[in-house]
């Protein structure tokens, strides 16, 4: 038995072909009859870096009683050159993340997982404190539970007010420990009321990237330790 908010996460890797490429974090989201894998916009694409995967693979659990139990199950991410997977703009640009609907019929029949849904999506009028304990639930540098294929979970905090937009981005801020890795990972706080109670965790966010400034001196001054998180209620956006 574990907490059934560590098998709404998965490993993710992508490819170019044959060729692996990098590591990243995703999780499941369901609305109505429909499944989506959610991860990073910039995990599936990246010009900057000349970063064009072909295709990705999750690992996915296929034996409830045996966690061990484990398969790759590879998605494309083009078809006939047009791309797959859907992401989100606002009035400020492009938003970091990016969803794959699954085709649920091809799923391992015995393939084990949790979804977040509607109902677990943090309302930005609901009230959350700045210094509230957040959760990033995900794969830093790879590391993870490889004997049975499960996430981590790493500490923040709310950095940043909650339901603005962080210099008028889709996005708040965290305080916590990330790495390479956590691209994709979905950021929970604990529920107290109003979530699935076979799965008690509100969704407040999809995390991106750390967060640095410009002007830092590399020799001085520390990193900054925040992160950028995307507020997850684009995902009814990029679901309808």
């Amino acid at each position: 038995m574990i907490d059934a908010v560590l098998l709404t996460t998965a490993r993710l890797c992508t490819f170019a072909g044959a060729e692996p490429l990098t590591n990243a974090t995703s999780f499941f989201f369901a609305r109505d009859e429909r499944l989506f894998v959610v991860t990073s916009g910039h995990v599936l694409h990246d010009e900057s870096s000349g970063h064009h995967p072909d295709r990705l693979e999750i690992e996915l659990h296929t034996d409830a009683d045996n966690l061990a139990e484990s398969t790759g199950f590879s998605m494309p991410l083009y078809r006939n050159g047009k791309s797959l997977w859907r992401q989100g703009m606002d009035a400020a640009g492009g938003i970091d993340v990016a969803l794959l609907e699954v085709n649920r019929q091809a799923l391992p029949a015995s393939a084990v997982y949790e979804a977040f849904t509607p109902a677990n999506l943090m309302s930005a009028r609901e009230r959350v404190e700045v210094g509230s304990t957040l959760v990033v639930i995900g794969f830093p540098l790879g590391f993870h539970d490889t004997l049975h294929h499960i996430p981590v979970a790493r500490h923040a905090v709310l950095a940043s007010a909650w339901g603005l937009r962080f210099q008028g981005e889709g996005l708040f801020l965290t305080d916590g420990r990330t790495h390479r890795g956590s691209s994709g990972a979905p950021v929970v706080m604990r529920a107290s009321r109003g979530a699935p109670k076979a799965l008690p965790w509100k969704l407040l966010g999809v995390h991106s990237s750390r967060l640095d400034i410009g002007t830092r001196d590399l020799a001085l001054d520390e990193a900054l330790g925040l992160n950028c998180a995307w507020y997850a209620d684009i995902l009814l956006t990029l679901t309808e």
